[in-house]
C-alpha cells in the first residue's frame, strides 16, 4: 500500500505546473563534420521493378524536409493531419525527380517533362504497367500526372484539383486509359478559423455507463468546428480522367476513403464515411458504407453499413463484430470476400472458431458463402483457384500462428493446417508462399504440379540464410531449392520472377557495400546478373569494424548485438572507449524464442538520422539493436519483472563488451527512442551501469496511458503496481545520472504526449537531477526537418562529449 500512496502523490503532482524552467535562447545548431558529412550524403534512389523484370522506375528523393516545409498550415483531424491549403498529407514523403533504367543497363534513361515542384508523390502502375500515375502537389493544390515508361515522358492530366486528404486519390480503370479521381468538390465552404472563432458554447461529453477502454489516441476531433473542418476536407466528387485530361463526373460528393476496382474491371467498391463523428476515436472507428458500382457508376449493392465504434472488448485480439477486411478475391474477375467474427469480437468469449470467411459472387444478389472458419483472430489469405488458398491466423496473448489450406470452391473439403507455430520463433520460421501475376492482373499463390514455393529470411543461429523451398501439397513435406550462403554476404530474395525455372530476383548487400539487385539462376552454374549499379555513398564508414556479438543474461538467455568500433582501431592494443548502447525492449512469452538472433553482420551499414552509428566516428564503440527481450512464461506476463529484465539485459551486454576489452565500462551511455526512450529513463533510475543516457519521444507515466500501452493489455485498475513500477516519472527521486530529453513538439504517436517528456523534465528539475530537454517544433514520433535532425545530432554529440567521453 506504501507504494500506492506513493502513486497518488506523484499522480497528483503529475498534473501541477512547476515554477518556471532556465529557458537556453538557441537557434538551429549543426554537428561535427564526421556526422555532417553523412547526414548529407546523396541519397540512393528507391527502384522499382515491373512485373516482367524488365523496366525500372527509380524515384529520387531528397533526404530531408526543410523546417518550412513542416511550417506549412496544418490540421490535425480524427487522426488525420491534412495540409488545408494543398489538401494532401501535411507529412506526406515526396520524391523529388523520376528516371528510368532497362533491367542489367547501367545508364540512366533521363525522363522528359517531370514536374519541377519536387513533391511527387502516389506512384500507381497502370493495369498493363506500360504507365505510372502519380500526384504533383504544387502552392494551389494537388495535380495529376502520368508517366509513360516506354516514352520515356510525364504529362499533366488535371489542374491542382485532387483531394488527396483521405485514402488514396485516384485508380485506374481496367483499360489503362482513364483514372477515378477524387476531385475537391465544387461547393467547398472556407474552413473556420478556431483562433478566431467564437464558441457557440461548452464541449461536452458524456458517458452512458458502456465500458469504452480505448488507447490514448492524438489528433482527434475536439469540437464543432473540427467537425465542420474534417467533412469539408474529407468530401470529394469523383470524375474519370483520361489520358488526354478530358474528365467527366462519375458520382456525386460524399467522404470517399476507399476505391477498389475487381480484378476484371467490371466493378468497383466505393467506401464512404458518415456520420456521427466521435471525439474519442479515429475516422477509421466513425461510421461508414461500402458500395458496389459497376463501372459506369450505376449501384448494384450496398455490401457493408457499419456504426460509430466507440467500444469494442478490451485485449489486442478483440475486433469489430461488423464485416471486416472486405476485399476482391484476387483469383476471381469479381468475388468479394469478407470476415465476421464469431466471437462478437471479444477474445474473451470462449469459442471454437473464432471468425468466419465468407464470399458473394457477382452479380452479389445471392446468399453469402462460407468458406473457411479458423480457430484464432485471421490474418491474411492467400488465394490460388477454387480448389487451394492459403489463410493464416494468430492469437498474440500465445504468439501462435496457424497457416491452413483449405477449398475455397468446396468448403465441405475439411481445412487442412499446414503450419502451427510460435510466431516469434524466427529459427522456425517456413516463409511466405510465392505468389505470382495471373491473367486478371492480381497476385495468386505460384502452383507447380502438386507444388507450392516458400521463400523466407533464414533467421538461424549461424547467421541469416534467405531460402527458396518447394512444398509439396501431397507429401507435406518441403524441399530446400536453394540457400544463401551467408558466408560474407546477406541475399535477400525480392522477387521470384520463375519458380519452375529457378530464377530469382535477389538484392546483395555487404556492411561497406551498397545493396544491389541481381538476377539469379538457381539451376545454373553461372555467377548472379546485377541489374542495378547503385555506389556506396557513405565511405566515410567504409572501414570501420563490425560484428555480431552474442553474449548470456546472467539467467543463461542468450543475448546478441550489433558492435562497432572506429575505423584503424588497434584489435591489439585495444584502447579503452567510450561506448554508446541504443535499444528497444521486446516482448516475449518463452526464452527459447527470446534469445533468437535476427541480426546480420553483412547488413550494409545505412546510418539514418535516428541511428546512433555516426558515433563511431567520433571515437566511440557503438552497441547497436542490443537484444533487450522481456520475457514472462506461463501465467507470468513480461512486464511483471520488467524492471530487473531491463537491468539484467543492460549488463550483460556492458559486460560481454568489457570482456573483449573494448570498453571503459565507467563511460557507457544508453538510449533509445520511444519504447526505447522509456527503456532508457528506466535503466538510468534503477541501475549505476552508464554514465548518461539519451531518451528521444519517450513515454515516462503509465497512469496517463490508463487502458495499457505497448504489448500491456492490463489497464491500470487491474495492474497498478505494474503500471506504478514500470514509470521511471514515480521513481524521479532515484535518477541522478545525466539524462537527454528529446522530443517532437507534433508527436502523433498514441501515449507518447509531447506532455510526457515535459512533465517528467520537470519532476526532474525540482529534484535536482542533471537534465536537459529539447522540443524539436513542428516535429511528429519520427523527426524529418534537416534542420531539426541536424541539430538533434549536435545536441546528442555535445551530450556525449560532456557526460560519456570526457566524464570527470
Amino acid at each position: 500500500m506504501k507504494s500506492l500512496k506513493k502513486l497518488t502523490t506523484f499522480c497528483i503532482v503529475s498534473l501541477l505546473c512547476y515554477g518556471a524552467a532556465a529557458q537556453v535562447d538557441i537557434g538551429y545548431q549543426k554537428p561535427p563534420k564526421e556526422i555532417l558529412e553523412l547526414i548529407d550524403a546523396p541519397a540512393v534512389p528507391s527502384a522499382v521493378f515491373d512485373a516482367k523484370n524488365e523496366n525500372i522506375v527509380l524515384l529520387h528523393r531528397n533526404q530531408f524536409k526543410s523546417i518550412a516545409e513542416l511550417s506549412e498550415p496544418e490540421l490535425r483531424l480524427a487522426g488525420l493531419r491534412i495540409n488545408p491549403v494543398t489538401n494532401i498529407g501535411s507529412r506526406t514523403r515526396y520524391y523529388s525527380h523520376i528516371s528510368l533504367m532497362k533491367v542489367g543497363e547501367s545508364e540512366e534513361i533521363e525522363v522528359g517533362n517531370v514536374p519541377t515542384s519536387e513533391r511527387l508523390a502516389n506512384f500507381t502502375w497502370s493495369p498493363d504497367q506500360s504507365k505510372m500515375a502519380f500526384t504533383n502537389t504544387v502552392n494551389e493544390g494537388v495535380e495529376l500526372w502520368v508517366l509513360d515508361i516506354n516514352k520515356a515522358a510525364c504529362k499533366k492530366l488535371t489542374d491542382a484539383k485532387l483531394n488527396a486528404n483521405i485514402g488514396s486519390a485516384f485508380e485506374w480503370f481496367e483499360d489503362n486509359n482513364q483514372l477515378l479521381v477524387k476531385m475537391l468538390p465544387t461547393d467547398k465552404k472556407l474552413l473556420i478559423d478556431k483562433a478566431t472563432a467564437v464558441p457557440s458554447g461548452p464541449k461536452v461529453s458524456v458517458s452512458d455507463g458502456e465500458e469504452a477502454q480505448n488507447r490514448t489516441y492524438q489528433d482527434l476531433l475536439k469540437d464543432k468546428a473540427d467537425e465542420f473542418n474534417f467533412k469539408q476536407l474529407v468530401r470529394s466528387t469523383l470524375y474519370t480522367v483520361d489520358l488526354e485530361g478530358n474528365t467527366s463526373q462519375w458520382k456525386e460528393t460524399a467522404m470517399y476513403t476507399g476505391l477498389s476496382f475487381s480484378p476484371d474491371g467490371e466493378y468497383i467498391l466505393v467506401s464512404t464515411l458518415g456520420e456521427p463523428f466521435s471525439y474519442i476515436v479515429p475516422y477509421y472507428r466513425f461510421p461508414s458504407k461500402t458500395t458496389i458500382y459497376d463501372k459506369s457508376g450505376v449501384l448494384v449493392k450496398v455490401i457493408r453499413e457499419v456504426p460509430l465504434e466507440e467500444v469494442r472488448p478490451k485485449g489486442f485480439m478483440s475486433t469489430t463484430k461488423e464485416m471486416r477486411s472486405l476485399r476482391w478475391r484476387a483469383d476471381k474477375p469479381a468475388t468479394v470476400f469478407y470476415v465476421k467474427a464469431l466471437d462478437g469480437g471479444d477474445p474473451a468469449v470462449e469459442v471454437d472458431y473464432r471468425d468466419e470467411l465468407f464470399t458473394v459472387d457477382a452479380p452479389f444478389s445471392g446468399e453469402p458463402k462460407s468458406i473457411l472458419k479458423t480457430q484464432q483472430r485471421f490474418d491474411r489469405i492467400i488465394w490460388g483457384n477454387d480448389a487451394i488458398a492459403i489463410a493464416t491466423d494468430e492469437w498474440w496473448n500465445t504468439r501462435n500462428e496457424k497457416t491452413y489450406l483449405f477449398s475455397p470452391g468446396d468448403p465441405s473439403v475439411g481445412p487442412e493446417i499446414l503450419f502451427d507455430r510460435n510466431s516469434n520463433d524466427r529459427y522456425n520460421d517456413p516463409g511466405s508462399f510465392v505468389t505470382t501475376k495471373n491473367e486478371l492482373g492480381t497476385y495468386t499463390l505460384e502452383m507447380g504440379k502438386n507444388t507450392l514455393y516458400l521463400t523466407g529470411r533464414g533467421y538461424s543461429a549461424e547467421g541469416r540464410r534467405p531460402f527458396f523451398d518447394a512444398y509439396d501439397l501431397k507429401t507435406k513435406e518441403t524441399e530446400r531449392l536453394w540457400r544463401a550462403d551467408g558466408e560474407t554476404t546477406l541475399e535477400n530474395i525480392i522477387r521470384v520472377i520463375d519458380a519452375q525455372k529457378g530464377v530469382l530476383l535477389t538484392r546483395v548487400e555487404t556492411s561497406t557495400l551498397y545493396p544491389n539487385y541481381y538476377i539469379r539462376n538457381i539451376k545454373k552454374r553461372i555467377a548472379p546478373q546485377p541489374v542495378t549499379f547503385f555506389k556506396n555513398p557513405y565511405q566515410s564508414i567504409a572501414n570501420i569494424h563490425k560484428e555480431i556479438i552474442n553474449y548470456k543474461r546472467k539467467d543463461g538467455l542468450d543475448l546478441s548485438g550489433t558492435l562497432y568500433l572506429p575505423a584503424g582501431y588497434d584489435m591489439d592494443k585495444k584502447e579503452k572507449l567510450p561506448m554508446i548502447m541504443w535499444a528497444y525492449p521486446r516482448e516475449y512469452k518463452d526464452k527459447s524464442t527470446a534469445g533468437q538472433v535476427t541480426s546480420s553482420p553483412h547488413t550494409f551499414t545505412y546510418p539514418s538520422y535516428g541511428s546512433i552509428i555516426f558515433w563511431v566516428t567520433r571515437g566511440y564503440a557503438v552497441l547497436d539493436d542490443a537484444a533487450f527481450p522481456i520475457v514472462g512464461e506461463g501465467d507470468k506476463e513480461p512486464n511483471d519483472s520488467f524492471r530487473e529484465q531491463l537491468v539484467a539485459n543492460a549488463k550483460a551486454a556492458i559486460d560481454a563488451v568489457d570482456e573483449l576489452g573494448y570498453i571503459d565500462r565507467e563511460r557507457v551511455a544508453v538510449g533509445g527512442h520511444s519504447y526505447g526512450a522509456f527503456m532508457t529513463a528506466n535503466l538510468l533510475s534503477h541501475s549505476d551501469l552508464f554514465a548518461a543516457g539519451i531518451a528521444r519521444s519517450g513515454a515516462y507515466n503509465r497512469t496517463l496511458t490508463p487502458f495499457g500501452f505497448q504489448r500491456e493489455e492490463r489497464s491500470y485498475w487491474e495492474a497498478p503496481e505494474v503500471y506504478y513500477t514500470m514509470s521511471p516519472f514515480m521513481h524521479a527521486d532515484k535518477m541522478k545520472t545525466p539524462l537527454l530529453l528529446i522530443h517532437g513538439i507534433a508527436d502523433n504517436n498514441s501515449g507518447t504526449y509531447p506532455m510526457q517528456s515535459e512533465r517528467y523534465f520537470n519532476a526532474l528539475k525540482g529534484l535536482g537531477a542533471p537534465v536537459r530537454l529539447v522540443m524539436l517544433p513542428k516535429e511528429s514520433h519520427g523527426y524529418s526537418a534537416r534542420e531539426s535532425i541536424l541539430h538533434l545530432l549536435w545536441e546528442q554529440d555535445q551530450w556525449l562529449e560532456k557526460y560519456v567521453k570526457n566524464k570527470k
